[in-house]
């Protein structure tokens, strides 16, 4: 019973709907009729600029945290640590599901991503971290963020199933789900990638002001 609600405690801090909020609040729109459509970080970087998508890729990241670690609630898992880990990617999900589904915003959020990195940034860090290099990485050559975003989930399963070869039974099926649910909400993405028109994030354009002043 207090895992159940501690789930249903995730999933609402889930569903706190930033990038909504945050075009509402200071620019007097829905940031999910604009680009995209999408309410996530990556609309937010197209749409708002890297200052706000910044803002709000951190805060959707806090709530994975956040909400995997609501288990200190319960002292039991303190000292479990399979217990912890299932308990932990169980919440973590609940809160993955409250960013796309968010009770305040409609229902209709984001895809994620940034708050399935909080969750696994709570559960194993050395694996986050791996996770996000490979983010900034390609973010960094293409300024794709929906790019970025695929090549760093399908780098999560081969860091927990291969490199790491986590035994948990739970935390290896979720990290084969997620890759596999980037690249199905990515589906737009994947398609606007492969015909040259995704939109880049406003970022690093002092650099790419260098590369036209060279190739000038």
């Amino acid at each position: 019973m207090q895992e159940f609600l501690l789930i249903v405690v995730a999933y609402l801090i889930g569903s706190i709907p930033t990038a909504v909020w945050v075009s509402k609040y200071f620019f007097g729109i829905d940031i999910r009729e604009y680009g995209s459509g999408n309410a996530g970080a990556t609309n937010t970087f197209r749409v708002l600029g890297k200052g706000w998508g910044t803002f709000v890729m951190v805060v959707d990241i806090l709530k994975g945290v956040l909400a995997s670690f609501l288990y200190l609630l319960l002292p039991y898992y303190l000292t479990n640590e399979w217990d912890r880990t299932n308990l932990m990617v169980g919440l973590g999900l609940a809160a993955v599901a409250g960013h796309i589904f968010p009770i305040w915003a409609g229902f209709k959020g984001g895809k994620g991503v940034a708050t399935v990195f909080g969750m696994v940034l709570a559960i194993q860090p050395q694996v986050a971290l791996c996770v996000v290099g490979v983010f900034l990485i390609v973010l960094y050559l293409t300024r794709f963020v929906s790019l970025s975003s695929i090549l760093a989930s399908l780098a999560l399963p081969i860091l927990i199933l291969v490199i790491y070869n986590e035994p948990e039974i739970l935390y290896r099926i979720f990290a084969i789900v997620v890759a596999l649910l980037v690249i199905v909400t990515h589906q737009k993405n994947i398609g606007r990638l492969l015909a040259g028109n995704e939109s880049k994030a406003r970022i690093f354009t002092y650099r790419d002001r260098r590369r036209e002043k060279r190739i000038d």
